[in-house]
């Protein structure tokens, strides 16, 4: 073995001598030649024999460095004795964990817990960065079996490969908690078997484009609270902390179910509060606004026109609007009857038409075949884009001269219209049964033994309620609009 002037440099000095020993043993007896007499064995203070090789000298009796050294000197003390059988049985556990080094394979190391559990581990740098690599148990792992392992999983290092990364994807069930199937999976098991349609359909539709599209290829299992954090705050950046609480909430959920099914051991979102406090609206259109509104449907046109007028007339949900078939309605009746699978809170649904309501339908196109969507563009699916009909609509208003409005929504509109009725003197029961509610007068007890449908009650206070917009919006400017307080009681 070749070593330099460099290599005796970094020595420990309580090795000089025994090195130095070794050399003077292999000088040569004359200059140019060699000794002839065997080279003599020398114990160093690690009581192990070396024989030095034979030196070839130039011109120099003594040399004041060293050319060659025994292949056999032992490594450092950092490196440790070989480890034997006999050495692993004799050790005993301490009140501490440690962990003994092999003098033979560089980074195996016998670790001794202080309950007296015993196994072994390998150390490596990779990246930067220092691993451990859990090779195993002792005795069901031997020393011999150890030295084979860590010298697999050293080759693995140096060919750029983590063993640890390795091994712990090889524990994990194959593309079960990868993300994109996870969601997949959630989606078809729990969320479409579960919630309203269109309910599943949001959550599969925000799961896919922010959770899907941002972690695609990772396991669950490796995404960690701070990249959840991450994922909520790019959210709240681009303007949409709402957005960010409700994703939050069915992420939390997804993580849930996974850890009910054994996919992950622990919630990424476990201790993750929501981002922005929520604040329940309490816009209400005044009539002057709502009248702006109802106008600047004549521009908006169909489908959203229409449907922005329905939404005020009845005061449903907007997606129970946008998606309602010709075949849930009963002109001859004037009802629509909403069924459960459509509801937001799984109950059948009736709804009078007023003959506002009744008018509006009849204008309608009939798109598609059969009894199809009433608010469709192709008469196959409901419409949407709701957005950018809401700007459109913006636009509008701020186009008709009048003073400007302050931000409201589509959902504003049905708290307007509860608002309005209430307003007329409908009782608040009614108003509730209108809105299709099991909370506020229907909560518990009352829930359960109040069973009256309040048919009649309904079909007056819509009656009265379009009443009251159609002398709302066909009012001259200007001119006062007397509440229907006498139709209404």
């Amino acid at each position: 073995m070749l070593a330099t002037t460099s290599d005796f440099g970094g020595a420990r000095r309580n090795r000089t001598d025994d090195l130095f020993n070794a050399i003077e043993a292999c000088k040569p007896d004359k200059i140019g030649h060699l000794a002839t007499k065997p080279a003599p064995f020398h114990r160093g203070k690690e009581g192990i024999e070396t024989q030095c090789s034979p030196l070839s000298m130039s011109n120099l009796d003594r040399p004041r460095h060293p050319i060659y050294v025994t292949p056999t000197v032992p490594w450092g003390r950092d490196m440790g004795k070989a480890l034997t059988v006999r050495t692993l049985e004799t050790l005993k556990p301490g009140p501490t964990r440690k962990e003994v080094p092999d003098g033979l394979v560089r980074g195996l190391y016998f670790v001794i817990q202080s309950s007296g559990m015993q196994s072994w581990a390998c150390r490596y740098r990779l990246g930067g960065r220092t691993r451990k690599f859990t090779i195993g148990s002792y005795p069901a792992i031997d020393l011999k079996a150890a030295r084979d392992l860590a010298k697999n999983a050293l080759v693995k290092v140096a060919q750029g490969m983590d063993p640890y990364e390795d091994k712990k994807a090889a524990k994990a069930p194959p593309d079960l908690d990868l993300i994109e199937k996870v969601v997949e999976t959630f989606v078809s098991r729990h969320a479409k078997l579960n919630t309203r349609p269109t309910t599943a359909g949001e959550t599969e539709r925000s799961l896919k484009k922010e959770v899907v599209e941002r972690w695609k290829g990772r396991r669950l299992s490796t995404i960690t609270r701070a990249e959840v954090h991450e994922l909520l705050d790019s959210i709240i950046d681009r303007g949409s902390p709402v957005m960010a609480n409700r994703l939050l909430a069915t992420l939390s959920k997804l993580c849930s179910w996974s850890v009910e099914r054994g996919l992950i051991a622990v919630s990424p979102c476990a201790g993750v509060k929501p981002p922005t406090a929520h604040t329940s609206r309490d816009r209400v259109l005044s009539d002057p606004e709502l009248k702006r509104i109802w106008r600047a449907c004549d521009a908006l046109a169909y489908p959203f026109g229409p449907l922005v007028r329905m939404l005020v007339l009845t005061g449903q949900r907007r997606n129970e609007v946008a998606g309602l078939p010709r075949a849930e309605l009963d002109m001859i009746a004037k009802l629509w009857v909403l069924p459960r699978e459509r509801a937001k809170n799984n109950t059948e649904h009736t709804i009078p038409l007023s003959p506002m309501v009744v008018d509006l339908i009849g204008m309608l196109p009939h798109i598609g075949e059969g009894e199809g969507l009433l608010f469709t563009t192709n008469g196959r699916t409901p419409v949407s884009g709701f957005s950018k009909a809401k700007i459109t609509l913006d636009i509008l208003l701020k186009a008709d001269g009048g003073e400007p409005i302050p931000h409201w929504t589509f959902h504003d509109l049905r708290r307007t219209t509860a608002t309005g009725m209430a307003r007329l003197g409908i009782n608040l029961p009614v108003v509730e049964k209108v809105l299709n509610h099991t909370s506020g007068s229907f909560r518990g007890v009352a829930g359960v033994y109040n069973r009256h449908s309040f048919d009649a009650e309904r079909r007056h206070a819509l009656d009265a309620w379009g009443a009251f917009v159609e002398r709302l919006v066909t009012a001259e400017p200007g001119a006062n609009v007397v509440a229907l307080m006498s139709r209404a009681s």
